[in-house]
């Protein structure tokens, strides 16, 4: 019995079952309060192909754990001791067995609703392997690639729901950004990993300076998409989180310039992880008054 516990905790730490529960919490938001504003809760909340396809996005992104996990497992021992101690308690054949078996799920799930379906997802799951066998250890595209994986969750809500105003894209360049500063910031945070392993990051090939600046040039692009949003766009109460992530931002950078270990990359790290989060819970705030309607409408379906 006690075998069989540690084996769960290993799991969870394997597929990070918080961050897809974070992901799945931010689909559905994304749908209920951006793209498909003109329906109700209930009727986002019980559209079984919408389920369908939040289900395949999260066993995808379960899967692309498992195979990072794999293909990172000697980097983890030099950078995330106690992490790798966890994770070894699930053999690595296991995992592999597992990663197969969550791949056919996905599959099978997107099948249900279409063909086209199933080619996104072919196409994902290929892409999240490729990136974790090969275009990881590539100097630049290995950040931007991981970045664009980390989006593409987000894509098939709006390809279901044919919406693609520009404000949308906006927020997924904000998105897009905050999650690719966090990967700089990993490879500051895992640079021991990766010089021992000779993965080519800009720090291990161009030292914590340049990649600093990378850093400051890409807050800098953060920040002014946070000004078009707000200067031309009507993004609610939604505001105040823009505006926090601003300060939030400017600290960042301030902190950035006077770190150089691996306890405070990780600390800028946890710092981005919280902003991703708070902004998953402020979508709500785009329109407070449309998601009390909603909300409402919700009570008295059930009630």
């Amino acid at each position: 019995m006690k075998g069989i516990f540690y084996k769960f905790i290993s799991l969870f730490s394997v597929i990070r079952l918080y961050n897809i529960f974070i992901i799945i919490i931010a689909q559905y938001f994304t749908s209920i309060f951006i793209v498909s504003i003109d329906n109700t809760i209930s009727s986002v909340i019980f559209d079984s192909q919408l389920f369908l396809l939040i289900l395949s996005s999260s066993i995808a992104i379960a899967s692309g754990y498992i195979i990072n996990n794999f293909y990172d497992y000697e980097k983890d021992l030099i950078n995330k001791p106690l992490k790798s101690r966890i994770d070894r308690v699930v053999r690595k054949r296991t995992k592999l067995k597992l990663y197969i078996i969550l791949n056919f799920l996905c599959v099978l799930t997107s099948y249900l609703v279409s063909w086209r379906s199933v080619l996104f997802f072919s196409t994902y799951i290929f892409l999240i392997w490729f990136y974790s066998h090969r275009l990881k250890r590539t100097l630049i595209i290995g950040n931007i690639v991981s970045s664009l994986l980390s989006v593409i969750p987000f894509l098939i809500i709006l390809i279901y729901y044919k919406n693609f105003e520009s404000i949308i894209f906006l927020y997924a360049m904000f998105l897009f950004l905050i999650i690719y500063i966090r990967e700089l910031i990993k490879d500051l945070e895992n640079i021991k990993g990766d010089f021992t392993l000779n993965y080519q990051t800009i720090p291990v090939i161009y030292g914590e300076k340049v990649s600093k600046y990378l850093i400051t040039f890409s807050v800098l692009l953060t920040i002014v998409i946070i000004y078009l949003l707000l200067s031309y766009y009507d993004t609610g109460s939604m505001y105040y989180y823009y505006y926090f992530s601003l300060m939030i931002l400017i600290l960042f950078v301030f902190i950035l310039w006077n770190s150089n270990n691996k306890k405070n990359y990780n600390s800028l790290h946890n710092l981005l992880k919280f902003v991703i989060v708070l902004g998953v819970l402020s979508i709500v705030l785009i329109d407070v008054d449309l998601f009390l309607d909603k909300f409402y409408l919700l009570l008295n379906y059930y009630i």
